[in-house]
C-alpha cells in the first residue's frame, strides 16, 4: 500500500473542506488516518486450515458476542458489533479463538454487514465442511447515526445460515436461544 498517497489524499480532502491543516489539531491527521485505514485494509489470514480431527464431537460449538468493527464502503464511516458463530462439525473442529479470527479476517477492508455475515459463513461451511452454520452481526452504522436519518442507538442485524440450521428448525431455534441468553443464564 502506498502510505504517501493515502496521506497526501487525507490533507488534500482536509483542504478542500478549507481545514487548516497546519494547525495543531490537524497537523499529524493525514497520517494517523492513512495509518487507520491501512492498518484496516491490510489481510489477516483466519488459518482455518489449522484443525482438529475428531469423529466424536458432532454437537453445536458456539463463540457469542465476539467483537467486530469494519467501514461502511458507502461513507467510510466505522460500523462495530458483536458476531455470534455456531457450527455443528463433521470431521474436523476449529480452536474457538479461530472463529474471532475469521471474524476479524471477513471484516478488513470496507464490506458491507451483510458481506461479513455471509462471508463467515461461507467459510466456516465450505472450508471446515462442517454440518451446519449460522452467523448472526448485530451492528451500530455511524454512518446511519451521525448522517441522513441520524438513527442514534438503531442498530442493524444480519444472518446467514447453511446446512442443517437452516434444514432443521430445532438446531437454527437452539442457536436463537443461545444468542439471547445472557451473561449468568439469564435473560
Amino acid at each position: 500500500m502506498n502510505k504517501e498517497a493515502a496521506e497526501r489524499a487525507v490533507r488534500d480532502l482536509l483542504i478542500a473542506l478549507d481545514q487548516d491543516v497546519e494547525s495543531d489539531g490537524l497537523r499529524d491527521t493525514p497520517r494517523r488516518v492513512a495509518r487507520m485505514y491501512i492498518e484496516q485494509c491490510t489481510e489477516e489470514d483466519a488459518e482455518l486450515d489449522r484443525t482438529f480431527e475428531t469423529d466424536k464431537l458432532n454437537d453445536l460449538i458456539m463463540v457469542r458476542d465476539i467483537p467486530v468493527q469494519s467501514y461502511c464502503p458507502h461513507h467510510l464511516l466505522p460500523w462495530y458489533g458483536r458476531a455470534h458463530i455456531a457450527y455443528i462439525p463433521h470431521k474436523r473442529v476449529l480452536g474457538l479463538s479461530k472463529l474471532a479470527r475469521l471474524a476479524y479476517s471477513c471484516t478488513r477492508g470496507f464490506p458491507l454487514q451483510e458481506a461479513v455475515t455471509k462471508s463467515i459463513a461461507d467459510r466456516l461451511y465450505g472450508e471446515l465442511e462442517c454440518r451446519g452454520v449460522m452467523v448472526v452481526v448485530e451492528a451500530v452504522h455511524t454512518c446511519m447515526s451521525l448522517r441522513g436519518a441520524k438513527a442514534i442507538g438503531a442498530s442493524a442485524t444480519t444472518s446467514a445460515v447453511r446446512g442443517v440450521m437452516r434444514d432443521v428448525v430445532a438446531a437454527r431455534e437452539e442457536v436463537l436461544s443461545l444468542i439471547l441468553r445472557t451473561a449468568g443464564g439469564r435473560q
